[in-house]
């Protein structure tokens, strides 16, 4: 069933485009002609020939502990009762090694779950089996990796080709997960299905007593809109049909250009918004537990949607990780905030809970993150039922069906976290600025769109360095719509970093102040949710590789659309 707000919103940006007829069926990023058609398994063996050649082939002289092979192709999934759906999805087989490395989720477009320990020797071979000439590659989003092995866009190879990743795990233990990453595609591979998660373990996590087994749940949130023959539908396009006519005419380009101009860039600007929730690619969700503590590893996997997590019994959300690693110590909040890539790892004492009791995570109402532009627009709005950013909803349920008696007690100290004092960044009275902006009807960081192979002057860093970053959300002015911009989850690949300060413009406090209790900075990260007239300071050491790495918005639409930048480590 929709999803259902509880609250109402004035008129949004979202509101204008639907009234106008904009918002949907436009599609943004290079390659526009191949949007998510003719996809099923017959037509990707007819429309597209194997050419059996090699991207990146293996290295004789690595020797893995895990082989895997994976394929990204067209499937078919029962999601709800009646026709299945057509998706993309990553399709995985154990070449060698431990046959709990590597889980399917069944019945569901995402997977495979990949567990490994720190230290293991990996071995990918990833092949391209996507219908209508859509290049891809694989980002291994969290890991820290060798520039070649990160997933950059320019690697992206083509249907019929190979890639072979190899590398060893030096992560500490924590959820981290892997999508698509080409130049313009990235929105909507990944919303056709294509994510997998990667779960590095550690002793030090080993000794803490943490739950294991069926009592450690990963959680990928999602949103999605099936269309009444249970077809997924993005951007006013189905999965596994030609597009319709009126969208004809959008050429290829760079980042999201189109010869539709204006039409395309302003639906760059929303990012895209389901009208159901789904978890671990099924909607619905109710998780079956007993009366003991569980471990919920949270994603946020959504193209555009941020979430405000909260339990719907007013009990406290016990934290114990984020993104790159557990936390020093747990703690608790009220509600998380968690934007697309981000990831939060969660205690969930059900032990005190009788049988038959349900609760269920909910995503509380926020505001500001998507401010209002325009005026009224009357009898042009109209909806596609998704709700709007920032609307209350909710996630899943969790069931208390069997007793059981825990043993396990939440540990006062988790891992011992290497944290980077700020005044020992060799920036840290001149932080390097990141801003975050429009020009004329594309976001952009620094004033640039993407540009594949090119980082400048201002976006290189040496090796083994300190750095403090300023990301700064600025306002539009003068902008139609978007004056006072949206939240923006901007994602470092190559690198964790600490948040070490938080401060808002005060024309913007209102909103701010809906979230900001939500954030959890104690820890390492990734990617970090920047509100409008957001101003956040980041802390970073560049100490395992060098070379070029990408740094973007995690709104998938927006970094499609051009809102990607290069940096360059260099020795």
């Amino acid at each position: 069933m929709p999803i259902k707000a509880i609250h109402q919103h004035p008129l949004t940006r979202r509101d204008f485009l639907r009234g106008t007829g904009l918002a949907g069926g436009l599609v943004i990023g290079s390659g526009i002609h191949s949007l998510l058609s003719s996809c099923s398994p017959e037509s990707s063996t007819t429309e597209i020939p194997q050419k059996n050649t090699i991207a990146r082939g293996p290295n004789a002289k690595f020797i893995p502990d895990i082989e895997i092979n994976l394929k990204a192709a067209p499937t078919t999934v029962p999601i709800l009762p009646g026709q299945t759906t057509q998706v993309w999805s990553y399709a995985a087989q154990l070449v060698k090694g431990d046959p709990n490395s590597l889980q399917t989720i069944p019945d569901s477009y995402l997977g495979p779950i990949i567990r490994v320990r720190k230290g293991q020797r990996v071995r990918v071979n990833f092949q391209n089996n996507l219908p209508q000439g859509q290049a891809s590659i694989v980002h291994w989003h969290g890991l820290i990796l060798p520039e070649e092995m990160d997933g950059h866009p320019r690697f992206a190879i083509q249907p019929g080709q190979t890639y072979v990743y190899e590398f060893e795990v030096i992560n500490r233990a924590g959820l981290n997960w892997f999508h698509p990453h080409p130049d313009g595609l990235t929105g909507q591979q990944a919303y056709a299905g294509l994510a997998g998660l990667f779960i590095v373990t550690d002793p030090e996590e080993a000794a803490l007593n943490l739950p294991t087994g069926a009592y450690d749940v990963p959680i990928v949130l999602q949103d999605r809109t099936l269309d009444a023959d249970n077809q997924l539908l993005y951007l006013g396009s189905k999965i596994g049909t030609p597009r319709n006519s009126n969208m004809g005419g959008m050429q290829q380009g760079n980042s999201g250009q189109s010869s539709n101009g204006m039409m395309g860039d302003m639906s760059s600007m929303m990012g895209f918004l389901g009208q159901k929730i789904f978890v671990n690619g099924k909607p619905n969700f109710t998780l079956s537990a007993a009366t003991r503590v569980y471990r919920l590893r949270i994603l946020n996997g959504s193209n555009s949607r941020i979430y405000k997590l909260a339990w719907s019994s007013g009990e406290l959300l016990t934290v114990i990780g984020t993104d790159g690693s557990l936390l020093t110590h747990p703690t608790k909040r009220k509600y998380v905030m968690l934007a697309p890539g981000e990831r939060i790892d969660i205690w969930a004492d059900f032990s005190k809970l009788k049988v038959g009791t349900e609760v269920s995570l909910n995503s509380l109402a926020f505001s500001g993150a998507e401010n209002v532009g325009g005026t009224n627009m009357g009898g042009m709005m109209s909806s596609d039922n998704a709700p709007e950013l920032g609307s209350a909803m909710m996630l899943f349920n969790v069931k208390i069906e069997r007793e059981e008696k825990e043993t396990l007690r939440l540990p006062n100290q988790l891992a011992a976290l290497p944290l980077l004092r700020p005044e020992d960044a060799v920036n840290a009275t001149q932080p390097r600025p990141i801003e975050l902006s429009l020009k004329g009807m594309k976001w952009v960081i620094n004033g640039q769109p993407f540009e594949m192979n090119t980082a400048l002057p201002q976006e290189t860093v040496k090796l083994n360095s300190i750095e403090q970053w300023e990301i700064v959300n600025k306002l539009n002015p003068g902008a139609m719509m978007d004056a006072k911009g949206m939240a923006h989850p901007i994602h470092l690949h190559g690198v964790h970093f600490q948040v070490i300060s938080r401060e808002v413009l005060p024309e913007l406090a209102a909103g701010w102040q809906t979230v900001k209790d939500g954030y959890v900075d104690e820890g390492l990260k990734d990617t970090v949710m920047v509100m409008p007239g957001e101003r956040v300071k980041l802390l970073m050491k560049f100490e395992k590789y060098s070379g070029l790495f990408a740094y973007h918005c995690h709104t998938l639409e927006h970094e499609d659309a051009g809102m990607m930048r290069n940096y360059r480590v260099k020795e």
